[in-house]
């Protein structure tokens, strides 16, 4: 089977499966449990059913059926790990009907755990390359500890920078497909090209009920799982240089809860109506769901194809 049609059959079952799964979390009562202090209209969205982003484990099956190689599997695992955690916090926040969930201390001790038994597994797969590379001739050199370390905290903090952007209906699928897109253009690897594609397909049969208003949240199930198989696929393909501005909304996203609590504790006032910036658009220009959505899924857009004209134009 070709990966467009692996693709295809991953949307055709997402899309026919995902009601059965909304029905399955309204049963069991595991629905999302909202923040007082979001804006009357996330209010509103209490007793959505959560954890949604269960279905995208069809992706993983799809990929690890048609692709039995290591690096498949290290890909599904990455994406199994950080979907793992992301359970545990939504089932948490669900049962109990409280948003906090996981503390954020544990969170990350699992994440940090899961991202060195990557790197490490990785390592063993491909002897690691401790360089950021530029061109195809140019790269920085790094001693192995400090590749290691900043790779470790890259994952782990593109994993929560993707978890912030997944606060409004279809946001972090609108803004994840064009990154998913990027790897499957500039990759060689046909494990990654498969897995991307297979990711698009998934999402976008999803996107069929999470688009607003949404009939199911992905949770942190979903966003961390995405968040995490995306920032792995960054180091695979040794695209550390442009990470900024591939992952520019979710950077913003993470960036904007910094900068509020670091403006707050010292002035005691906020910087942004409320973080992260997805809500500032809505609360202080007042923009409609669905133009935040679009515009930021422009914006991920724009930021996949300046860097994939970057990859055309130095990687050659």
């Amino acid at each position: 089977m070709s990966v467009l049609g692996m693709s295809a059959l991953s949307f055709a079952a997402v899309a026919l499966l995902t009601p059965l799964l909304i029905v399955a979390l309204k049963s069991l009562r595991l629905t999302q449990p909202i923040r007082k202090e979001l804006p009357a209209g996330q209010q509103a969205k209490r007793g959505t059913p959560l954890m949604a982003g269960l279905i995208l484990i069809i992706g993983v099956w799809v990929t690890l059926v048609t692709q039995d190689e290591p690096l498949a599997r290290l890909v599904a695992t990455a994406f199994i790990l950080f979907g793992g955690i992301g359970f545990l916090d939504d089932f948490k926040k669900a049962y109990f009907q409280n948003p906090d969930g996981l503390s954020g201390k544990m969170k990350l001790l699992l994440q940090f755990i899961a991202t060195g038994w990557l790197i490490w597994e990785w390592s063993r797969l491909s002897p690691l390359d401790p360089s950021i590379i530029i061109t195809d001739r140019l790269e920085l050199a790094l001693p192995s500890a400090a590749y290691i370390v900043i790779i470790l905290l890259f994952i782990v903090g593109t994993a929560n920078a993707v978890n912030f952007t997944d606060g409004l209906d279809g946001l972090l699928i609108v803004v994840s497909i064009p990154t998913y897109l990027f790897f499957f253009a500039i990759s060689d690897r046909q494990e990654v090209q498969a897995f991307a594609l297979i990711m698009v397909g998934c999402l976008l049969g999803l996107l069929l009920y999470n688009v607003y208003p949404a009939k199911a949240f992905m949770g942190d199930t979903g966003s961390l799982a995405i968040g995490g198989s995306l920032s792995f696929l960054a180091v695979i393909e040794k695209m550390e240089i442009i990470i900024p501005v591939l992952f520019l909304v979710y950077f913003a996203e993470q960036l904007s809860v910094i900068l509020q609590v670091w403006y707050y504790k010292r002035t005691r006032l906020r910087l942004f109506r409320m973080a992260p910036i997805h809500y500032h658009f809505s609360l202080k220009y007042g923009w409609k769901e669905s133009k935040i959505v679009l515009v930021f899924g422009a914006v991920s857009l724009s930021s996949a194809f300046i860097c994939w004209l970057y990859v055309l134009l130095f990687f050659p």
